[in-house]
């Protein structure tokens, strides 16, 4: 660990109030300080809080996880609501679905994992592979370069004041199409951060020299150089993913919450059911789309209710497929991701008006766990079939990439069933 890690973990420690709080956990007592009080009613999408005494506040989680330094001065906490999930299938999630995740700035202490770092390796080659699909992103970056023959302009006054009367070599710029831009430099750092991490497995450890290679051409980071800054952009949207993991790689490592083995890392805090079903509909996308092909868009928005468009329909995930008669891609599929334990009517409710408003005779509600089902809705003359599947957050990541394969096949076999 470097002395500013150490004087930022040592600043931590001496001024802020540790509250470590778990998810989905009853309420528990603490002695707060008036200016910890204001803090923590500033930050009431955090924590609900309740007055025992004047000093005697009872506190509970809401529905975010993660750790976070708020407040300043004497009024400075640092909140830590631990997940129920490990932090190796939270980070497994965080892979498809990274934009749901809110970094903060100011540094929070947490305990050193390594071990989760093999984890967060996979989770990586996984977003790179799939940021690198269409090609590794170039861009023109002004180049100051010594050349026998003019490329671009000649840099007169260091050409004078280097070789004054000669005529060659010559100082010049140019513009030059490369693929050595800061998102680049990004993700090899992140790779080479990892492949010295020991305890990879081998499919990992494969998976990151891939990723090194294909990264040919970019100028490693020198060590302790500061992580370039990136803004997002349409060029490099395909990129965000892949660049907010490696982000998370070169910040902290990989990390436990409520630890007491000190490091400083930046603050992340993680809205649950969101990130939950960002995963399922960008996890099950992927899987369909290679394995029927077609275009999985998650979170669309595209379909109304009523007719006159005032009521939004917000499936979490529509997969369409070339129609059989004209080729042109429509709607095949619909799923929302439910993250609680079991189905309630609301929820055939909003999906049985999905497959009407669809004009699909099945739809899939997963959810996080429970048992799985279908309910038969009758609609007209038909049977309207809807699916509810499991996906369980306590098996290991490894089992649960692979619960998301089945559960496409599972997806496309109960398609080709009613095709047939």
């Amino acid at each position: 660990m470097n002395a500013r890690l150490l004087q930022q973990s040592a600043q931590c420690r001496d001024t802020a109030l540790a509250i470590p709080l778990k998810e989905g956990d009853g309420w528990t007592t603490w002695d707060l300080t008036p200016a910890q009080v204001d803090t923590l009613a500033a930050h009431e999408r955090l924590v609900r809080m309740h007055p025992v005494t004047a000093t005697r506040w009872r506190l509970k989680a809401r529905d975010r996880v993660g750790a976070v330094r708020l407040g300043s001065g004497d009024g400075t906490v640092q909140l830590t609501i631990t997940p129920k999930v490990p932090v190796d299938r939270l980070l497994h999630l965080v892979a498809y679905a990274p934009d749901r995740v809110h970094f903060d700035p100011r540094p929070v202490t947490a305990e050193a994992r390594p071990d989760l770092l093999p984890a967060l390796a996979h989770a990586y080659v996984s977003a790179t592979e799939r940021a690198l699909l269409h090609g590794v992103l170039h861009d023109y970056q002004e180049t100051y370069d010594t050349l026998p023959f003019v490329r671009g302009r000649i840099r007169h006054a260091d050409q004078l004041r280097r070789r004054p009367g000669v005529p060659v070599p010559l100082e010049v710029v140019y513009d030059d199409h490369t693929p050595d831009i800061p998102e680049n430099r990004i993700l090899l750092a992140a790779a080479r951060r990892l492949l010295r991490v020991p305890g990879l497995d081998p499919g990992a450890r494969a998976g990151l020299q891939r990723l090194t290679a294909r990264l040919e051409g970019v100028h490693p980071l020198p060590v302790g150089a500061p992580v370039p800054r990136w803004t997002p952009n349409r060029r490099n949207t395909r990129y965000a993913h892949a660049l907010v993991l490696a982000e998370l790689v070169l910040r902290g490592g990989s990390y436990e919450l409520d630890g007491e083995r000190d490091i400083a890392v930046d603050g992340m805090l993680v809205v649950m059911w969101r990130l939950f079903e960002a995963y399922l509909a960008r996890a099950v996308g992927e899987a369909l789309r290679h394995r029927i092909g077609g275009r999985p868009e998650p979170q669309d928005r595209t379909f109304h209710l009523d007719t006159a468009g005032r009521h939004v329909l917000k499936p979490d995930l529509v997969h369409y497929l070339p129609s059989p008669h004209d080729r042109v891609l429509r709607q095949a599929v619909v799923l929302d991701a439910k993250f609680k334990t079991g189905p309630e009517r609301d929820d055939l409710y909003q999906m049985t008006a999905y497959c009407v408003r669809l004009g699909l005779a099945e739809g899939h509600l997963v959810y996080a766990s429970g048992k799985p089902g279908t309910v038969q809705v009758p609609i007209g003359g038909s049977l309207l079939t809807i699916w509810r599947h499991v996906i369980d957050l306590a098996r290991p990541w490894r089992a649960l990439a692979a619960d998301i394969e089945s559960l496409a096949e599972t997806i496309d076999d109960a398609r080709s069933a009613r095709t047939v």
